[in-house]
């Protein structure tokens, strides 16, 4: 039997500074969790609830509970601010990868016009403030208060990890992301109303109305509800509904930063990996091949020009609705089959990519694919109840072929684009490949002496040593090809999900059009799908966006 070797006195180590924040996290964010689902639900069953007529919830009571959460959050901000914030042990770790600017620029761009939209309905509900809950017009001017505090706290604090009150950072933060969810439900349901409003008086079905959406307020409980006669009024009302989908993908936007905020309250950074960012050079185009932007702004050109045509002959007779339709479909699936194949192409070319894979925890990316994976299942779901629709339905005409066509297309372009944002996500920052050949790093004295190289050397003027003498450096190519080819495939998916974001964005629905599903569904069946879906979908598209772009960056 063997001795164990004596063994010295034992050395403890000291304890590590923050590891009480480190025991405690668990709990701090299931509090906040907890308090967040509680909220959420809350909101839910209000603005749910007043989406339809059988229910006893008025709009001023949607309005009066979003106007406290805002209130609330509003407190929070300006606490962290003026507070939290300025406590100089507060935030000694910044998230370089949290916060980057064209998401920031984003939402100040959303964030304006969401402005503007609340300045519509304030006019909107002050043209007739006499027969009006005061909630309403208060709610607005709460918001565009909201809007601002929130968008200022965002773009200065989005990196921030802080250390000190924990527990009440990390409820604030997800109070705060709850009231833009809120925000954002209510914003979706009430466009719901109105789309599904615009179906019933287009097909002039009234058994319909009650299947959809559809708020009233107090004053319509029990009489007529408030006239909309002058023209001031109706701009005002047909402004900020053409402005709600900029106030949707504010209100998610700043969700996804708030949680990447929450993520990272009493988060420890290597400071190795902290400082480890390299600041990128954006030059738009100028490291490209031109074909990626240029077939992309074609596309996008084209379609804004079908989507106006769309939006004026789907309001027409029957013919004029089969071209529109026609017209629709058919620019879709040009678009979506050349994004699947460009797609397919920046895989081939990743595999060809000599960039390290970065394996570092990072919230953001993280982040962003659980966003791009859990949003393309409303438009996955969109497309197998229309795939359902269109196989087992009846007519089997062109118009069912496309509309087949078009949801296929649809569920391929989104995987294998998505499978292309997130590997080109983990890859690492560009760099110099350390063998160029046997050309590459060398330097000749007399040019008569060069071997054969690939490339053109570069003469460099009189050497120092010697003024007689010439020098020639040979540059080996470094797999330039490579990073512009991945640069033009970033620039052309991000405009042509930039035109598709715009189309439904902006009232564009060829899933009511196109009687064919209504007619196997149901209208109430059909439009529960659609109205659940599709902003998901419209939310994809602009998060992809934002997703491509940080690929042209790291190409």
């Amino acid at each position: 039997m063997s001795e164990e070797p004596a063994s010295g006195p034992k050395t403890v180590l000291p304890a590590p500074r923050h590891s009480s924040i480190e025991v405690w996290k668990k709990g701090g964010r299931l509090l906040s969790v907890l308090i967040a689902f509680n909220v959420m639900l809350l909101a839910c069953t209000l603005i749910t609830g007043g989406a339809f007529n059988k229910v006893a919830v008025y709009d001023k009571d949607v309005f009066a509970l979003l106007t406290t959460m805002m209130l609330l959050s509003l407190l929070w901000l300006l606490f962290y601010l003026l507070y939290s914030a300025r406590r100089p042990d507060a935030v000694p770790y910044r998230d370089v990868h949290a916060g980057p600017i064209w998401l920031r620029g984003g939402l100040v761009l959303f964030g304006v016009c969401t402005l503007v939209m609340d300045a519509f309905k304030t006019g909107y509900y002050s043209s007739f403030i006499e027969c009006q809950s005061v909630i309403k017009i208060l709610h607005p001017v709460i918001q565009a208060v909201f809007v601002i505090v929130q968008t200022y706290f965002l773009w200065v604090s989005a990196k921030d990890c802080i250390h000190i009150h924990l527990d009440l950072t990390r409820c604030g933060l997800m109070f705060t992301l709850t009231t833009n969810l809120a925000i954002w439900m209510a914003a979706v349901v009430d466009e719901s109303v109105h789309q599904a409003q615009s179906y019933s008086s287009s097909h002039n079905n009234v058994t319909h109305n009650h299947l959809g959406p559809n708020y009233r307020s107090a004053s319509q409980a029990g009489g007529e509800p408030c006239p909309c006669n002058t023209v001031i009024c109706q701009v005002f009302q047909q402004g900020y509904f053409y402005l709600y989908p900029f106030n949707i993908e504010y209100s998610l936007f700043a969700s996804t930063m708030l949680y990447i905020m929450w993520k990272n309250v009493g988060r420890l950074l290597v400071p190795s990996y902290s400082h480890s960012h390299i600041p990128f050079r954006v030059s738009l185009f100028r490291e490209t091949f031109f074909l990626g932007p240029v077939l992309g702004l074609f596309l996008f050109m084209v379609g804004l020009a079908v989507f106006i045509i769309y939006e004026v002959q789907v309001n027409g007779e029957g013919s004029q609705i089969q071209q529109a339709l026609v017209m629709y479909y058919s620019f879709n699936i040009i678009c979506l089959g050349l994004m699947t194949l460009v797609s397919l192409s920046g895989l081939v070319i990743n595999r060809l990519d000599r960039r390290t894979m970065d394996q570092h925890k990072n919230p953001t990316r993280t982040l962003d694919a659980a966003l791009l994976m859990g949003a393309a299942l409303g438009q996955y779901a969109i497309s197998y109840y229309s795939i359902v629709a269109v196989v087992v339905g009846l007519p089997k005409d062109l118009l069912g072929a496309l509309n087949l066509a078009h949801a296929l297309l649809l569920i391929a372009q989104h995987t294998f684009q998505n499978v292309f944002i997130i590997e080109s996500l983990h890859r690492g920052p560009p760099m110099e490949e350390p063998h160029g050949g046997p050309c590459h790093g060398l330097a000749f004295t007399h040019l008569d002496a060069l071997p054969a190289c690939p490339t053109t050397p570069r003469v460099v003027g009189p050497s120092p040593t010697g003024p007689q003498e010439s020098e020639a450096i040979i540059l080996a190519p470094q797999g330039q090809w490579r990073r512009r080819c991945l640069k033009d495939i970033a620039l052309f998916l991000l405009l042509c999900n930039v035109i598709l974001w715009i189309i439904p964005a902006f009232g564009a629905r060829p899933h009511f059009s196109n009687t064919l599903e209504v007619d196997f569904y149901g209208y109430g069946l059909w439009a529960a799908i659609v109205n659940i879906c599709l902003p998901f979908g419209i939310f994809y598209r602009m998060h992809a966006v934002s997703s491509l772009l940080e690929v042209y960056v790291l190409s």
